[in-house]
């Protein structure tokens, strides 16, 4: 067998439990020790057992080398709330066949968001055996048949339903929802919910609600079970307190709700060996009953009552008292069921504290020694009654006190914490259920260390790493500590902003602002695998999207912004240019059908924004330098302007769209154009050479760093003048002795144009000045992840907006880089003009592991690579003339010389002479 199948997967979907729609792609990842081993033709089945007796969907023998975005489509859809079952045959170059093994995933009803309607309604007061509602309700096969249940009210609830089961499934898959948030539970096991927290993922519940899937077949068993969930308010139905801040609150204390009340929905769907199959659904046969913790604030505000929590709730021979009632079929969130396609929410790394100290009596602080999204775990023991405050910093006061540098946002200092009552049974356990933060610091107030000082004593607290599970895929290690420092800090400031959106800070704002999704896709795509988060974002902007086209600043969208935070291409261009981000780095162009529409509708909504024939300026321009005074508003949001229009051209033709197509293509042509004609100075009357300038100050002609980036990054600048332009990019930097003169938007076409410049010596005195703007002045200083802007003392100092820096570090220190689509072929450049002796590091492409490590002593420099199956890599070397030994595999070596030295799929050691 040539080759092993080392992923199969479908694109966008992390996990394959609740597939809804009947138009999936596929993709799998080949390994072989051959160099020369290559797909030439491939053939999917699709059936619905693991015998393939029966093909549902058959691609029939393809040639082709695709192994990434193969349409799957049968006549007629995927079977609903059925389990499927699909394996791939591919040829190699000597018609040798491997065979995949069968990859499974069930569908949910991927036919229900048609003419039926997403969930049943209230069946209570509208049955569907009523004739009126009979043409919704006909189609039982394909319909969702869970019904929303709750107790009508706002504060949090556990409901549950005994189940006796006549015999034992084999298999038992669970659908379901609770709004906010919810914790599935099965019969008392932890692992029932998959390991996942703050199910489902925020949306704008108005237009969509997401359900999850669980696996409970090895949970559930003859005899008695029980179902259930524990649900909070999360965005959806935002809860304040009596003493806690809400963000989203406006001046007279309201605040943004989608609904009010808090619900949950479940099906069961149960399957026999003899092939039969049972259906169990949430309705008014459930019990319902408040829950132990009265207050579930997003903003890591919660209030657990101990006492009141119902031990055993959740197993089965749990006695139900008089708290519990029947629960209330409920009219439930406006939105369409949809799966929670993205990666869950899970629980990463755990640390314990670096050190502690009694700030006075019954208060104590822990530094857990790095800045980091948290749910923290606290064990307590000591009398009923007893009250513990938790509070959560980022940074605390000469004293130790948590603290909150910006006099605007003192409330995250008084207005949010986390308060639990003891029952006084021993050693008890208590952690949010439905919130988090970012924190370094944890305040605990109402305790004391050890025994003797008559209060509660704290037994253990450790803070636990909350993130996506989207799958981590890099590492990286160099031999300047200061730049692994750079490194890390970055890394913890994007693992910290990935949930089921890509937010800028998970502390102050939560909130899901749109242009750290493609500033940082070059970054993050080294990280994790970002593909099924970024296919959800696109569906959070659409659902976003205004009627005249407008796509907000933010999505999902919980308060209004006003001017440019609502109105700015930078954020609203992520409709077009994400699309294009999944194409690239993940050969997938699952999207495009669906977003075509409304990127057009985005476009024709900003061409009536132009300015001068076409320029685009009405935005925040550079956001972040100097904070917030818009720099550069025509050269940035012009050029997002023209890349949006150029990918939705380049969209047309996916989509054989070929009139949409040329009206693109003479669209954009239109904005280079305009974007010269207005902005390009070729007099050479202030400088000798020819340079773009800024229309900051009308009538004058400037020239700063970012004007010339934006312009040679977004391939704006006429081939003639791309050395001027150069030129006087690198005369910026020297102008402003290799200090940063950009905000947010600019920093990463700094890194980029440096990059290509091949100039680490600029980025790293850049990186390493002494004041700000500078990433070793937040080093120094003890930071552990980024701050919001270049300031000391910033409301936020979890922000990844700053950190596009990592992206050079990959292509410029790594030296690797993706050429073709999804590392087809990508090149590594080795630092021979740095600093750097040694670099090691990895990324798994779509296709594998790329693994490089770079050597560099006594005159000699040698580099080990590794190259996956099915991809070219190349070494890029500075000269015509340069040489390189070759080994592959620990065979013959070769000399190789050129500028461009190809290495097929395997393992090699090499050794650049010249």
């Amino acid at each position: 067998m040539t080759f092993s199948f080392s992923r199969c997967g479908i694109h966008a979907y992390h996990e394959v439990l609740g597939i809804d729609t009947d138009k999936i792609r596929l993709y799998w990842a080949l390994s072989s020790e051959q160099a020369d081993a290559a797909q030439t033709a491939y053939r999917v089945e699709v059936a619905t057992s693991k015998s393939f007796e029966r093909l549902l969907w058959d691609s029939g023998k393809v040639t082709s080398d695709r192994q990434r975005n193969v349409l799957c489509a049968p006549e007629g859809g995927f079977l609903s709330a059925t389990f499927h079952y699909w394996r791939t045959t591919v040829w190699d170059q000597d018609d040798q066949t491997s065979h995949s093994e069968a990859n499974e995933f069930f569908t949910a009803y991927p036919r229900s968001t048609g003419l039926l309607p997403p969930y049943s309604m209230n069946q209570t007061y509208m049955p569907h055996t009523s004739l009126i509602f009979r043409t919704w309700f006909e189609d039982e096969a394909n319909r969702w048949k869970g019904v929303w249940i709750g107790d009508g009210g706002d504060k949090p609830i556990y409901l549950r339903k005994e189940l006796h089961l006549e015999r034992q499934p084999t298999r038992a898959i669970v659908f379901a929802s609770g709004l906010g948030h919810f914790n599935f539970v099965c019969n008392g096991d932890p692992g029932a919910a998959n390991g996942h927290v703050l199910d489902p993922g925020w949306t704008n519940y108005h237009r969509t609600v997401q359900f999850v899937a669980y696996d409970v077949s090895n949970i559930l068993k003859q005899g008695h079970n029980v179902l259930g969930g524990h649900v909070g308010n999360g965005f959806y139905a935002g809860d304040q307190g009596d003493d806690r801040f809400f963000w989203p609150c406006y001046e007279d204390n309201t605040y943004v709700r989608y609904g009010n009340e808090l619900c949950f929905f479940a099906e069961l769907h149960l399957f026999y060996d003899d092939g039969s199959r049972e259906t169990i659904t949430t309705g008014p046969d459930w019990k319902v009953r408040k829950s132990a913790t009265t207050l579930a604030n997003i903003y890591s505000s919660e209030t657990k009552d101990l006492r009141a929590y119902p031990v055993g709730w959740d197993t089965p021979g749990y006695r139900e008292d008089g708290s519990w009632e029947n629960a209330t079929p409920v009219t439930g969130p406006r939105g369409k069921l949809k799966y929670q396609s993205q990666p869950p929410v899970t629980l990463h790394e755990i640390f314990e504290p670096k050190s502690s100290k009694t700030l006075e009596p019954g208060i104590v602080s822990f530094d857990f020694g790095q800045n980091m999204t948290t749910m923290v775990k606290i064990e307590v023991s000591g009398p009923a009654g007893s009250e513990v405050i938790v509070r959560f910093s980022e940074t605390v006061d000469d004293s130790g006190r948590v603290l909150m540098p910006d006099p605007l946002f003192k409330q995250f200092e008084t207005g949010v914490f986390c308060k639990f009552i003891l029952a006084g049974n021993g050693i008890e356990t208590w952690e949010p259920d439905f919130s988090f933060t970012s924190a370094r610091y944890v305040q605990v107030e109402g305790i004391a260390p050890d025994e003797g000082q008559g209060l509660p004593v704290i037994r253990s607290i450790v803070s636990r790493h909350i993130s996506s599970a989207a799958r981590r895929l890099d590492s990286i290690k160099t031999d300047k500590e200061d730049v692994n420092a750079l490194t890390n800090m970055c890394y913890w400031s994007f693992v910290s902003n990935l949930f089921s959106y890509h937010t800028d800070c998970p502390q102050i704002e939560k909130f899901g602002w749109l242009e750290v999704t493609h500033l940082l896709a070059p970054a993050t795509q080294y990280i994790r695998d970002m593909e099924s988060l970024y296919s959800k974002i696109l569906d959070d902007i659409v659902d976003a999207q205004e009627p005249n086209g407008l796509c907000p600043t933010m999505a999902p969208e919980i308060r209004y912004m006003c001017g440019p935070l609502h109105d700015t291409i930078t954020w609203g261009g992520a409709v077009a240019l994400l699309p294009e981000i999944l194409r690239f780095y993940y050969d997938s162009t699952h999207v495009f059908e669906k977003l075509f529409e409304p990127c057009v509708r985005y476009m024709e909504y900003i061409k009536t924004k132009e300015r001068d024939g076409g320029l685009i300026e009405h935005g925040l321009g550079d956001w972040g330098r100097d904070i917030a005074f818009g720099n550069n508003q025509a050269n940035i949001e012009t050029a997002i302007y023209y890349r949006c229009l150029r990918n939705i051209e380049r969209m047309a033709r996916e989509l054989g769209k070929g009139d949409a197509e040329r009206r693109f293509r003479e669209w954009a042509d239109r904005i280079y154009r305009v974007y010269n004609e207005r902005l390009l100075v070729v007099d050479r009357k202030l400088h000798p050479y020819t340079f773009y300038t800024s229309r900051d100050n009308l009538g004058s002609q400037d020239r700063n760093m970012v004007a010339q980036a934006f312009a040679l990054q977004f391939d704006l600048v006429p081939r003639e003048h791309i050395a001027d332009v150069q030129r006087a990019f690198l005369d910026c930097c020297a102008a402003s002795k290799n200090r940063i003169e950009a905000g947010e938007i600019g920093l990463k076409y700094l890194w980029n144009t440096l990059a290509d410049l091949d100039r680490p010596d600029i980025v790293l005195e850049m990186a390493r000045q002494e004041e700000h703007p500078s990433y070793m002045r937040f080093l120094k200083r003890g930071e552990t992840t980024l701050n919001e802007f270049w300031q000391d003392e910033c409301r936020s100092k979890c922000h990844d907006m700053l950190g596009t820096i990592y992206e050079w570090c990959y292509e410029s220190v790594l030296g690797l880089k993706p050429e073709t689509e999804a590392y087809r072929t990508w090149t590594v450049k080795p630092p021979l003009n740095s600093e750097f002796n040694h670099v090691q590091g990895s990324m798994e492409c779509p296709y594998g592991l790329i693994e490089i490590e770079f050597d560099r002593r006594d005159g000699t420099t040698k580099m080990r690579v590794t190259v996956p199956t099915s991809t070219t890599g190349y070494v890029l070397l500075p000269r015509d003339a340069s040489v390189v030994v070759v080994t592959r595999n620990g065979g013959e070596s070769a000399r190789k010389n050129g500028r461009r030295i190809a290495l097929e799929p395997g393992r090699y050691e090499l050794q650049i002479e010249a």
